[in-house]
């Protein structure tokens, strides 16, 4: 789809990679923590913490981007499939496609001729993209990209889970947990600010909201570890 210079940047244009680098991002820092942390628990030392932790950060990034771009593709090929029956429909009925735009406009509070104006003028433009804006909510900006998701999440998932392999990494062996612990609700903090600075929203709820999950989380998977280590 073809898209006009625009000057102003919104923040809708960064809303594809933009979501999968925070779920990325997110996953990769609770997920290994909470693996790393539940292990902690059970009393094994820092070699086996390390490893578990290594082992779940390259599993975890790659089903991280499997699972991104098989659900974006299912999302792009819903997308071309719109677009081809919006296609057919344009070459095979023209007229109808036409008066369908600009009811579709009359509807957003546009009166009849100022409608059809617009409805002609956009259709003479491009009307496949016309009709995709108005009809199907496809832009430029939000259409599905698969492989750009996959990467970035891939990507943040593997930086993200870096953050407790490092405290796992260089924190006294008797403060392992503690140190997992607040390493990663202080990166949590930080991902959910950075989240909401480049929404453009927010940061107090996004800040909250992460981090009592997080917490809620990793307290589960220590106990786990605890209860399991204790009985085996």
């Amino acid at each position: 789809m073809r898209r006009a210079a625009h000057p102003e940047p919104h923040a809708v244009e960064r809303i594809g990679w933009l979501r999968a680098a925070v779920l990325g991002a997110n996953d990769g820092i609770l997920s290994t923590a909470g693996l790393v942390i539940g292990v902690a628990g059970a009393g094994t030392g820092r070699s086996d913490i390390l490893l578990a932790g290594i082992a779940g950060m390259a599993a975890g990034a790659l089903s991280m981007a499997a699972g991104e771009y098989v659900s974006v593709s299912s999302q792009k090929d819903a997308e071309t499939a719109d677009l081809k029956r919006e296609a057919a429909e344009l070459a095979a009925q023209p007229e109808v496609e036409l008066a369908e735009l600009a009811a579709i406009y009359m509807e957003r509070g546009m009166d009849r001729p100022t409608a059809e104006q617009a409805a002609r003028q956009t259709s003479e433009h491009d009307a496949l993209a016309a009709h995709a804006r108005a009809e199907l909510g496809i832009t430029a900006a939000t259409v599905a990209r698969p492989l750009q998701a996959a990467l970035a999440s891939a990507l943040t998932f593997s930086a993200g889970a870096a953050l407790p392999l490092l405290a796992v990494r260089f924190a006294p062996e008797p403060q392992i947990a503690f140190v997992i612990a607040v390493t990663t609700l202080l990166a949590l903090a930080l991902l959910g600010w950075l989240g909401a600075w480049a929404g453009k929203a927010p940061p107090a709820r996004a800040v909250l909201r992460v981090s009592f999950w997080g917490a809620i989380a990793m307290a589960v998977t220590f106990g786990i570890g605890k209860l399991v280590g204790t009985a085996v």
